[in-house]
């Protein structure tokens, strides 16, 4: 059992036998009374996100997890395949669970695989990833009067802003924790 007062982003608990991955914590003393801990919290089964509200002192169970290195497949329809690099096993997720995280997934990226009591939960993704651009908007470079975005659609259905400069066939760098364009490979 662990204090909610240790809770942190990432951390991964039980609960009324679900388990729980911390999104975003905030911590709230009030003048008088007990502090209030506020939690946005994944349900790391159904995907579904749910805000959380703790007294201080109140406990939870922690879990103990297992990584594994895997490389993304492909995937049937919601059922996302993937295969340990060490075992050649190839556990499956469901696309619920796996949230935004299939508009990063490209056959070949290798991943960290979060499981518990061997049922793969989560995926952890490398902080950038490298994808094509499907679907881009046409633009002018003096259509404005300071540096100006366009959306592009890349190869996963991923949606971008982007420079001007970026084309249709082009192969950008996105950040995978906040969704947004880091630069032209």
């Amino acid at each position: 059992m662990i204090d909610v007062n240790e809770l942190r982003n990432g951390v991964t608990f039980e609960r009324d036998g679900n388990l729980y991955k911390v999104i975003e914590y905030t911590h709230h003393k009030p003048g008088r009374g007990k502090a209030t801990i506020r939690t946005r919290i994944r349900d790391l089964r159904s995907g579904a996100i749910l805000e959380k509200s703790f007294i201080s002192g109140d406990r939870v169970q922690d879990v103990r997890l297992d990584y594994r290195e895997v490389q993304y497949l492909y995937n049937d329809g919601d059922i996302y395949f993937f295969m340990d690099t060490e075992t050649f096993e190839q556990p499956a997720i469901n696309a619920s669970t796996l949230g935004d995280v299939v508009y990063y997934l490209k056959e070949g990226l290798q991943a960290k695989l979060t499981l518990y009591e061997n049922e793969p939960l989560d995926i952890e993704l490398p902080t950038a990833v490298e994808l094509e651009v499907v679907e881009a908007e046409f633009a002018v470079k003096g259509d404005t009067a300071t540096g100006a975005n366009k959306q592009v659609t890349l190869e996963t259905g991923l949606r971008v802003q982007v420079p001007l400069f970026v084309e249709k066939g082009d192969i950008i760098r996105v950040d995978t924790r906040y969704g947004n364009y880091l630069t032209r490979v």
